[in-house]
């Protein structure tokens, strides 16, 4: 089985991750009640650095699962609803369309929400937060458009949804996810650290040794290593880093249900329901999507940036995953979901 399963991965990442393409992958694999981790290529290329298990990457928007996993959590302890309105927690919310977008509409990117920050042209500026709740106030969407009634893609949501947990739990969005999610599943090489004037994140000294120089998908190296981007420019908002090892752990939980915490273990598994149909192969979850490939049942998040990207997919079903990191913009992740999950599926 094992070597079956590295077959699998090799024929299918080792051609995107040759010494002509810029950067490298990390990989991490579940199947028959395993994990295997599989890397490819270099973390640096002047020094030649290799990926390994435990290189430190971006994971743009794979960060999303996490949140949805803490709203989880709120909702299984009672803390918070779904149905609430954002505004009842951030009351600077007066706008006439905002004020009616509910958590669970920003967590399952039905609230219609699309701002600058979402869609091309990318602005060339950043917001503070008096800026973006201006945004968010003034915000009407295109006519026919309705809280809830269609599924939108939202950077800019699940900004304002970090803010909604802050605001509900008096604690910063990082050390929300450290006391509920990391700490819990053994993740200590996973954070979301603040940015400096360079727009490198600040971390401890160990661990941004093990990060890794982003590039873009023509080669071009990216920022410092540890380059942390975002449009907003107030705390929190910046992308999270993690290695194959860590986030491993999260796969895993997210695949067999092995936590300690009985609420933890349940909200795992109430973010990857799928909630809203978009059509007749693809559904939303809280946060991850829903897709159907080849007649396999696939959860999945993808996320990118202009140096980085990554992948989480899950086949609940046969206890399968499989996650990829890169250190380069425009990775084509999409092998996981359309060759790989659907091949171990097979075994």
């Amino acid at each position: 089985m094992d070597a079956h399963v590295r077959e699998i991965v090799t024929e299918s990442l080792a051609p995107a991750a040759t010494a002509e393409h810029p950067g490298g992958v990390a990989a991490a694999v579940y199947a028959g009640g395993r994990m295997q981790f599989l890397n490819f290529g270099l973390a640096e290329q002047t020094e030649k650095l290799p990926v390994t298990s435990d290189t430190l990457f971006n994971v743009a928007s794979v960060r999303k699962v996490f949140e949805a996993t803490l709203v989880a959590i709120g909702v299984i302890r009672g803390e918070l609803r779904l149905d609430e309105p954002v505004s009842k927690y951030l009351t600077e919310l007066n706008g006439h369309y905002i004020r009616r977008v509910t958590i669970g509409e920003l967590v399952t990117h039905t609230s219609a929400l699309l701002l600058p920050t979402d869609h091309p042209p990318w602005p060339n500026v950043s917001y503070s937060l008096p800026e973006f709740i201006d945004m968010l106030n003034a915000w009407t969407p295109p006519d026919g458009e309705e809280p809830g009634k269609q599924r939108i893609y939202t950077h800019a949501g699940y900004v304002l949804l970090q803010l909604v947990l802050e605001r509900r739990y008096g604690l910063p969005i990082a050390q929300l996810m450290k006391d509920r999610i990391l700490t819990p599943l053994g993740m200590h090489s996973t954070l979301i650290p603040e940015r400096g004037p360079d727009n490198r994140a600040i971390m401890p000294a160990d661990l941004l040794q093990k990060a890794v120089q982003g590039y873009s998908d023509q080669g071009k190296p990216i920022g410092p290593i540890g380059n942390q981007q975002s449009y907003f420019d107030f705390p929190g908002t910046g992308q999270m880093f993690s290695s194959a090892q860590d986030l491993a752990r999260f796969m895993a939980a997210c695949i067999d249900g092995n936590v300690a915490d009985p609420q933890l273990r349940e909200a795992l598994r109430m973010t990857q329901r799928q909630i809203v149909r978009i059509d007749e192969k693809f559904g939303q979850a809280m946060a991850w999507e829903n897709v159907e490939i080849d007649g396999v049942e696939i959860v999945d998040k993808p996320g990118g940036l202009n140096n980085a990207s990554a992948y989480m997919g899950l086949v609940p079903a046969r206890k399968i995953g499989v996650l990829l990191l890169a250190n380069r913009g425009e990775f084509p992740h999409e092998i996981a979901r359309y060759r790989i999950l659907p091949a171990l599926s097979r075994l």
